[in-house]
């Protein structure tokens, strides 16, 4: 039986705004941008009592909160700050699995400091977390991260909830479904309509039956249901794709600033490719409407790239293909992927389509 924890940074965003900036202590703080087109990236806990989340648009923010505090990002400190928390967590046991910057599983069936108790350990990491950063995080503590994930949510903030084995059955099937990890919207209406409101009620639904409502997400549903999830922590998960986008303020319909605007994501993809010192095989464009609608269109090479020239010219290319008169923008986006670390020389591309 695993001993696994699951911590997440309380609006960690906003938390590292308000300690790096005390005059925001106490105030509604939303990191993201203002702008029209602006999207909240994180919501302090003073925002979050008038309705104000994460990914939700600076517009509708600003009518739920008009005393709302935008500020802007600052990801370089978000990063050094999360390798700070990372390197507490090497402290404890070398089975790390990063979700985020801001939350991770820990696998400490067997931990380093060989305290008796996956519960010491979470507590000890929290206390550890607050004296090095001065930040807050929540850790949930069960059997498998499942469980886990659910606990660090069920107290926050500063939270640290247990689902021990003994209790573990008992907490699935009186959790509302609404509160399953993996349960959206739309599917924790479509289980309401069929009687579906806990994981009690969820439990009496065979493996058969799931699969035909929900397709491959059925075999999940059953198995979190039962108190099943034997997922490892995966300690180094690769990289599988590296991208940047950007959204406009207003939505564009000429070509050529389209294209002056693929140049900037070139670049910043680019740049993070080179920092991962990786390459990749396959340029992904990615074209958002202003009706919302969504396509990309991809193109792979023989040989890794990650020069500035081969990314741009080849989105530039994919961009050419797909832009047509009367289309308006909204957002534009490139995308590396099929990435290769141990091939990542200076590869040059003769482009062929």
């Amino acid at each position: 039986m695993r001993k696994i924890i699951h911590i997440d940074m309380d609006a960690f965003f906003a938390s590292v705004e308000q300690r790096d900036h005390p005059e925001l202590i106490g105030k509604p703080v939303a990191v993201g941008g203002s702008r029209k087109r602006g999207v909240v990236a994180a919501a302090s806990y003073e925002a979050r009592k008038f309705g104000v989340y994460s990914a939700m648009p600076s517009v509708t923010a600003r009518k739920k909160c008009p005393e709302l505090i935008f500020v802007k990002p600052r990801f370089d400190v978000y990063k050094s700050v999360s390798r700070q928390i990372h390197g507490i967590f090497q402290q404890y046991t070398d089975l790390i699995e990063p979700l985020s910057l801001d939350e991770a599983y820990l696998d400490v069936s067997e931990n380093k400091k060989g305290l008796p108790t996956a519960t010491d350990v979470a507590s000890e990491i929290k206390q550890a977390i607050h004296r090095s950063t001065g930040l807050t995080a929540s850790a949930g503590v069960s059997i498998n991260k499942f469980l886990a994930k659910i606990a660090s949510d069920y107290d926050k903030p500063d939270g640290l909830f247990v689902i021990t084995p003994n209790r573990a059955q008992q907490f699935i099937d009186r959790l509302p479904i609404e509160k399953f990890f993996g349960v959206g919207k739309v599917t924790a209406s479509k289980m309401k309509s069929l009687g579906i409101r806990n994981g009690a009620e969820l439990k009496q639904w065979s493996l058969e039956e799931l699969v035909s409502l929900f397709g491959k997400s059925g075999h999940y549903f059953f198995d979190v249901a039962n108190g099943q999830d034997n997922r490892p922590v995966v300690a180094h998960r690769e990289r599988k794709s590296i991208g940047a986008e950007t959204t406009f303020i207003e939505d564009q319909t000429s070509l050529d600033r389209l294209i002056e605007s693929l140049q900037g994501i070139a670049q910043e993809v680019t740049r993070r490719v080179s920092s991962q010192q990786s390459a990749g095989r396959t340029v992904t464009l990615k074209i958002k409407f202003a009706n919302f609608t969504q396509i990309t269109r991809s193109h792979s090479m023989l040989t890794p790239v990650n020069d500035y020239q081969s990314i741009f010219s080849t989105a530039h290319y994919l961009l050419n293909e797909a832009f047509g008169e009367g289309m308006s923008v909204r957002l534009l986006g490139i995308t590396l992927s099929n990435l290769d670390k141990k091939n990542c020389a200076d590869t040059q591309l003769t482009l062929r389509f």
